[in-house]
Order: structure tokens, then C-alpha cells, then sequence
């Protein structure tokens, strides 16, 4: 019986070392994620605007005390949550009182979408304009690992004023959160598009 079991792990012994077994490293998974139907629904909350916004979103008031925000000084600041993907657009609105205070604000959402110049690998500028709403304003794409990929501001530039930025709760890594980018951008693209002064 001896005879046998020493040849036989011999065998065996040596054809598990002769293996072609690559042991390199496996890319890094990510989870798969479930996108929802684009299904929208009409804000008609606080605020002399409209718009659409999609079912899985939900809008509530930013809990940020007004002394915090200082800078911002906005009368009214909304935050529309994406829960399921740790995402918010936060949405800050201020009347106009003066040519000053526009070209302030103008300038502030400038300054603003510029600071990630640090983390971002380009800025584009996109112009907004439905004359017939009275709707205008500039689009701010962000590109690479910056905080926020995608900034706003619409205004009729007489009265109203609203900014938005887009932000994710998770390090800012563009390769991990591009699926969800590219499906969240639709829904604020459509905002912008269905937004209205009342």
C-alpha cells in the first residue's frame, strides 16, 4: 500500500505545482447600482419658482442657521436629497435690490464654481436662455475628482436669483461616481429646462 500512496502524492503534489495560475491583482469592484424609473413631479413649495423634480428626490429646507451662511446670504436655501445615491442639490434663492447685489451674485457663482479649479480637470461654461420664461444663466460643468461636478445659477435679472450645486456624501472619485453623475445630470437638466418664475 505504501508503494502506492508515495507515487501517487508525488503525482499529485506535482501536477498542483505545475499550474498556469495567474495570482495578479483584481480591479477594484464597485456595487451594482439600480437606477429608478425618471418619473417627475411639480415643486410648488416656498419661493416664486417652479419646476420639475423626479419622484426618488425629496426637497426639504436646509437646516444650516443663516449666520453659518454669511457668505451665501441667500434668503432661502432648499436642498433636493437623492438619497439613494448620497447625493444632494443644494439650491439657494435671493431677490435682486440693486444692479450691486446682481453683479454680486453673479460673481459669487463665478467665484464659487472656479474653486474647484484645485481637484478639476476642466471647467465648461454653458449659457442659459428661455427668453419667453424669462429664464437665464450660466451652467458650470466640472470635470476630474472635484467636490462638485455640476453648478448653476437662473435668473430674470431684474427680481430673482437661484443658485444650485451638486454635491455627493463620498470622496470625490469621478470613475466610481460617473454612472450616477450621468443619470442625476439628467434630472437637474430637466429642471433647468421645466424651471419657471411665478
Amino acid at each position: 500500500m505504501k508503494k502506492f500512496v508515495l507515487p501517487i502524492l508525488a503525482i499529485l503534489l506535482f501536477a498542483a505545482c505545475n499550474g498556469n495560475h495567474d495570482y495578479s491583482p483584481k480591479p477594484r469592484g464597485y456595487y451594482r447600482i439600480v437606477f429608478p424609473k425618471k418619473d417627475y413631479r411639480p415643486y410648488t413649495g416656498t419661493g416664486p419658482f417652479t419646476f420639475l423634480y423626479p419622484q426618488y428626490a425629496v426637497i426639504d429646507t436646509d437646516k444650516t442657521s443663516r449666520k453659518s451662511n454669511k457668505l451665501l446670504n441667500m434668503k432661502s436655501l432648499l436642498n433636493m436629497q437623492f438619497p439613494q445615491f448620497n447625493g444632494t442639490l443644494h439650491l439657494s434663492y435671493e431677490s435682486i435690490t440693486s444692479k450691486k447685489v446682481f453683479d454680486e451674485l453673479i460673481e459669487d457663482a463665478h467665484s464659487f464654481a472656479f474653486k474647484h479649479t484645485i481637484k478639476a480637470t476642466s471647467i465648461d461654461q454653458g449659457v442659459i436662455s428661455y427668453p419667453d420664461r424669462k429664464v437665464y444663466g450660466i451652467y458650470y460643468t466640472i470635470d476630474g475628482n472635484a467636490a462638485s461636478s455640476i453648478q448653476f445659477y437662473l435668473t430674470d435679472s431684474t427680481k430673482n436669483y437661484i443658485r444650485g450645486a451638486l454635491y455627493f456624501n463620498s470622496e470625490p472619485r469621478l470613475d466610481s461616481i460617473q454612472p450616477v453623475l450621468t443619470f442625476v445630470k439628467q434630472d437637474v437638466d430637466l429642471m433647468i429646462k421645466s424651471f419657471k418664475w411665478k
